[in-house]
């Protein structure tokens, strides 16, 4: 099945112009084919290759990084150890990421503790017998 460029984006949540340059910018395992019209016809294979690009964007990977990931699958078998250690190099910085955003939470945790503790206080002044 083949979709449009605008389909494409949809599904992918890319804008049409995303789409043009992970093309151009060699992010694409393999040129987009194209319509007898010559507008773009976008594959299943091309849509989960985009949605990969998109969670490694997602979780901080350099344009180079996804650009040479693409370049060692375009070349097919035999550079699965390069493709390992740069999956397993940004999986480091990833959960280097994870670690920071949850100390993050645990500092907006303890504030939520704190305001919680104050405004409960207060209710239970309110709500005391007065003498």
């Amino acid at each position: 099945m083949s979709h449009s460029i605008a389909e494409a984006a949809a599904a992918s949540g890319l804008t049409p112009d995303t789409l043009r340059y992970y093309e151009k910018d060699g992010l694409m395992l393999r040129p987009v084919e194209r319509s007898t019209t010559g507008h773009r016809r976008y594959s299943d294979a091309d849509l989960r290759w985009i949605e990969l690009i998109n969670r490694l964007r997602g979780t901080g990977m350099p344009i180079r990084d996804v650009r040479r990931y693409a370049e060692l699958v375009r070349h097919g078998d035999g550079n699965e150890q390069e493709r390992l250690d740069l999956l397993r190099a940004h999986r480091v910085h990833v959960l280097a990421q994870l670690a920071e955003v949850q100390e993050h939470l645990g500092a907006i945790d303890r504030k939520i503790g704190i305001y919680t503790d104050k405004i409960e206080a207060a209710l239970d002044l309110e709500r005391a017998p007065t003498a």
